[in-house]
């Protein structure tokens, strides 16, 4: 059996799809049944679904007993009151941990983040680097994945600009200089390394980065974006600290934000691969973020943004099929 941690995110639902489809046995844990039996119904009758929550620890060791592997997730990007990123991303993978290591578990794969350090100078990639120390520590046959930013129908980066050129008729900014380096990876081919990993014990005490085909700045990201929609905007760079302000305003009013502090920080960040584990190890071509496989974008609706950064769930049309297509 194996356990996956925050089963209904974004990474989640389609490493569950594949597992699936690879005729694994899956228990899904997750903190909102409801989302997970939306986002999963394809696949409900398949696998068990059940409700977890990394901050309780109590609440893990039921879910641990008769499972051989788990497959850590859970994390946020966004801090919001008690959510911090010590307390999910940090403490959380811990409880996984100590919960897996007691329940007798050997094999841990741990999503971790590209850039993530216990030393780096944002709260956020430090929080996800002292969690995959830890994972390192445990004496569990662990193998660890830090991908660049992810894309795909239900990404929260790639698919934020296209939202928001959406909501932007004329003026499209551009935060910084535009010269921030990103190497996009589809969700589909970090979800393929994971799943290839499990029965390649050479894999085991490991960290793979994984990466697109191209090495992309902010700006090029956006240019892609704007040809998948078919349209074009005046593209007008705005300094970080100008910016600043109005993040954190959005931070407080909005539940799901389009920008972060956080954000903002890792834009002075290089997100590229030293080596590409996707090509390396696992001997897989990525999928290039370029406008033909962006046609998904074209679904999202104002309507539809307006109420995802209220914290309104939304599922655009197309979602599952195109979020597996190879």
């Amino acid at each position: 059996m194996i356990l996956v941690t925050g089963a209904s995110g974004y990474v989640g639902n389609n490493l569950v799809r594949r597992l699936v489809q690879a005729g694994k046995p899956v228990r899904a844990m997750v903190g909102n049944v409801k989302k997970a039996l939306t986002r999963l119904k394809d696949v409900e009758a398949k696998i068990e679904i059940v409700r977890g929550d990394v901050t309780r620890p109590e609440s893990l060791a039921e879910w641990m007993q008769g499972v051989d592997t788990v497959i850590h997730l859970v994390a946020i990007a966004v801090e919001k009151g008690k959510r911090t990123y010590d307390t999910i991303n940090y403490q959380g993978t811990v409880n996984v941990v100590d919960a897996a290591k007691r329940a007798g578990v050997k094999r841990f794969l741990n999503m971790c983040q590209n850039g993530a350090s216990s030393d780096s100078k944002s709260r956020f990639l430090g929080s996800k680097g002292r969690a995959q120390e830890y994972v390192a520590k445990s004496g569990l046959n662990w193998t660890a994945f830090r991908p660049s930013v992810i894309w795909g129908p239900q990404d929260e980066f790639a698919n934020v600009q296209a939202r928001l050129i959406k909501m932007t008729p004329v003026i499209f900014p551009i935060v910084g200089d535009g010269k921030a380096q990103f190497q996009p990876v589809y969700v589909g081919d970090v979800v393929e390394a994971m799943v290839k990993s499990l029965d390649d014990d050479s894999t085991i005490g490991h960290e793979y980065e994984l990466g697109g085909p191209e090495v992309l700045t902010y700006a090029e990201i956006v240019d892609r974006v704007l040809k998948a929609l078919g349209t074009n905007r005046l593209r007008v760079k705005v300094p970080v600290p100008v910016l600043r302000p109005l993040v954190a305003v959005m931070q407080t009013v909005l539940p799901t934000p389009p920008v972060t502090s956080s954000l903002l920080d890792l834009l002075a960040l290089a997100n590229v691969t030293q080596e590409n584990g996707l090509i390396s190890k696992f001997g897989i071509d990525p999928k290039p973020f370029v406008p033909e496989n962006l046609g998904y974008m074209k679904n999202f609706n104002s309507l539809t943004t307006l109420g995802k950064f209220f914290g309104k769930p939304t599922e655009e049309s197309g979602v599952i099929s195109t979020a597996m297509q190879k």
